[in-house]
């Protein structure tokens, strides 16, 4: 029986998993470094320590019943080994091996005949070409622009860069260093879509409504749900998600993040945990993400994802500068109807998301409107 629950991360994303298990009962312990992290302000214990640290996971693992994730780089190597061990780590550690190594992520989802945009790894060129001939060759043998990525430890743009010719600004996105790099021909999509679903332990699926997402500089700046689709559209990236789940095991939420252009959907990227294209189901549904989560990895029956207003929008909240937080202007947002902000207790600084506001109304055109309103009246 599952009483104890351990995070491998401490952030927002810890603290909003604390916020959904304490409610039902569970104690929740977070590995994390930085001290006083948001996790423990939900009510979290924290074990100081790095989330690659072997010994640190070790520890957590040692005094919970099961392990889960907030963030994909982990010591995703030390969880297999515990789970060999018999340790309950959920979703399965092998799994993320596959998905945060973003390269292997996509040969896995090729090879089981999911669309994903032309690739090529740069490791498979000559080694003795320079890294401006390596781009050169990538632009050529995915014919058209490219955007080169480190095939881990990228997010929120970090490790990703367009490639425009100029080699100064590609070594300083990428480092000298190109071993680890591959190249994906850039999409010109005409929408962003997401995919939230939780699975249990019995492998059962439970799909949110398709959102549509926007981001700005590689940051998810707003979610709309539902996504504006066509029945046919919504129908094939619900196929898509059931069918990169046969790929991916483990019982947990899982973000599958996704193209459109025209009718043809592609995958961009997959990850194994709680998601910012989700963040909205804390208001918008009847069971948010986070108690999904939960529920999957405790072996409880998923919770039903239906949503509670015809529309929702959630708009990220980002720092703009290295002062304390301020929050002038919340009086304004909380008078607003059916709009709710939450902040993660983090210091501002630029482009660091602090927070995010979730908006409920009749319509994408209102709640997408409103939220914007709500987060221009903020001063953070």
């Amino acid at each position: 029986m599952v009483e104890r629950i351990g995070i491998v991360g401490g952030g927002q994303l810890g603290q909003m998993l604390t916020e959904a298990a304490r409610p039902l009962g569970f104690q929740v312990t977070v590995l994390e470094a930085a001290p006083n992290c948001p996790a423990t302000h939900a009510g979290a214990r924290q074990i100081d320590g790095n989330i690659k640290d072997p010994d640190a996971i070790r520890e957590l693992a040692g005094q919970v019943d099961v392990v889960t994730w907030e963030v994909e780089h982990i010591g995703a190597r030390t969880l297999c080994e515990l789970e060999e061990l018999g340790f309950n780590v959920e979703p399965s550690p092998f799994s993320l091996l596959k998905i945060m190594d973003k390269y292997r992520q996509k040969s896995e989802l090729r090879l089981a005949g999911l669309p994903v945009a032309p690739m090529v790894d740069l490791s498979s060129l000559p080694a003795w070409k320079t890294n401006s001939e390596l781009a050169e060759d990538a632009r050529e043998a995915l014919g058209g622009a490219v955007i080169l990525k480190k095939r881990t430890d990228g997010f929120d743009g970090r490790k990703n860069h367009v490639y425009t010719g100029d080699l100064v600004v590609a070594n300083e996105a990428l480092g000298s260093d190109w071993g680890d790099v591959y190249a994906e021909r850039i999409i010109d999509f005409d929408k962003e879509l997401s995919v939230v679903l939780g699975r249990d332990i019995a492998g059962n699926i439970a799909m949110y409504p398709t959102v549509e997402t926007v981001h700005k500089d590689s940051i998810c700046h707003t979610v709309v749900a539902p996504a504006d689709i066509s029945p046919k559209v919504a129908l094939r990236t619900e196929e898509i998600a059931h069918e990169a789940m046969k790929i991916f095991h483990g019982a947990g939420i899982f973000a599958i993040e996704m193209f459109l252009r025209g009718d043809e959907v592609m995958i961009n990227e997959i990850a194994p945990r709680v998601h910012n294209s989700g963040h909205h189901t804390i208001e918008a549904n009847v069971t948010s993400q986070f108690e999904q989560h939960i529920r999957a990895i405790t072996g409880m029956r998923l919770g039903p994802v239906g949503m509670r207003a015809p529309a929702a929008a959630m708009i990220n909240i980002l720092g703009t500068r290295d002062e304390p937080l301020a929050r002038e202007g919340l009086d304004r947002v909380l008078a607003l109807p059916d709009t709710h902000p939450h902040f993660y207790g983090k210091a501002p600084r630029p482009a660091r998301k602090v927070g995010h506001i979730t908006v409920l109304g009749a319509s994408r055109e209102e709640v997408s409107e409103r939220a914007n309103l709500a987060r221009r009246e903020l001063s953070i």
